[in-house]
């Protein structure tokens, strides 16, 4: 890997954070997504929930 120094005007056009930022972003839509599932599933009368392992879970309201 070879470095080179970086001049004043490309070292002033470097933005640091975007990948922390399009992380944060992915991570807040999946939890909002989950939540909505989790809300979703809990609030039927009726539902079955099998997870790995084996585990089953069903309810009649």
């Amino acid at each position: 890997m070879k470095y080179k120094l970086l001049s004043i005007e490309e070292m002033q056009s470097h933005r640091v954070g975007e990948a922390i930022t399009v992380t944060t972003v992915m991570a807040l839509i999946t939890i909002a997504v989950m939540a909505v599932v989790i809300y979703r599933l809990f609030r039927s009368s009726k539902g079955g929930v099998t997870v790995p392992g084996g585990w089953k879970f069903s309810w009649n309201g």
